[in-house]
């Protein structure tokens, strides 16, 4: 029989039939072929514990990081509804006449000043006037019996009250209009404003008269002129100093302070 070229002779292979590779056994494992295995160190964790460590790691890390993250990202927020509640009570406070957060303003200042002076000129203007026209003990009826003028010269206080102690009384509104400066630097409302004016300007008006009308200085008689039924004659400037009283109670009640800000009762 002739031998093919490339045939084996004795060990002939079936065609079509791979050879299948037997399995290393432990010596073969550990041949220079093979990849070294690392050595096994006693106590150390595994591979897989290893890497579950370093995830579970991982995931804390991510979760604390995500943490400081949403509360840096709270952080803006929380600014936010400061300002919100700051401008809310801000648009209350000035919806009551007062300063936003309160604080002294040179606005309202002003408008003391203007107030004090408005009235300080109204009553010597019209005490002027009454002394021109109107004669002591002769009424002049103005609206029927409701108001009338008559003019009269008052050595008390306000309504024709504690005549004969006048160098006491002058000495008290003078007092009382500077503590009404002092206290004016720290006005923050609009209701404030308006009543110490009202108070400054009646409290000088009367001052003026005691210190520059007869008999003598600080001794000096108040002129008053206008009259309404069951009630003492009075002036401008009592009218003032009485609406000044009457607005520092309503915001007193409201809760408002001399600065603007207000009181929150529990």
């Amino acid at each position: 029989m002739q031998r093919t070229p490339g045939t084996p002779l004795n060990d002939p292979a079936p065609t079509g039939t791979a050879a299948t590779p037997e399995p290393a056994d432990l010596p073969s494992a550990g041949s220079l072929s093979s990849p070294p295995t690392e050595p096994v160190v006693v106590g150390a964790p595994t591979t897989a514990a290893a890497a579950s460590s370093g995830d579970s790691a991982a995931e804390g890390t991510g979760a604390a990081g995500g943490g400081r993250g949403d509360a840096a990202l709270d952080k803006p927020a929380a600014g936010h509804a400061g300002l919100g509640a700051t401008s809310s009570s801000g648009a209350d406070v000035a919806a009551d006449g007062g300063e936003a957060g309160g604080g002294r303003s040179w606005k309202w200042t002003v408008v003391f000043g203007g107030v004090g002076l408005v009235v300080l000129f109204l009553d010597q203007l019209t005490k002027a006037l009454a002394l021109a026209h109107l004669t002591p003990g002769e009424p002049v009826n103005v609206v029927g019996s409701l108001l009338k003028f008559n003019l009269i010269r008052n050595s008390g206080a306000a309504f024709s009250l504690g005549a004969g102690y006048t160098p006491y009384i002058s000495a008290v509104q003078i007092l009382v209009a500077v503590g009404v400066i002092y206290l004016s630097r720290k006005l923050g409302s609009a209701g404030w404003a308006v009543a110490f004016g009202l108070l400054f300007g009646g409290a000088v008006g009367n001052i003026l008269d005691r210190i520059f009308r007869e008999p003598s200085p600080f001794h000096g008689h108040v002129v008053d002129f206008l009259q309404t039924p069951h009630w003492a004659i009075f002036n401008v400037a009592d009218m003032a100093v009485t609406s000044a009283a009457v607005l520092l109670v309503i915001q007193t009640l409201r809760g408002i302070k001399l600065d603007g800000t207000r009181e929150h009762h529990k």
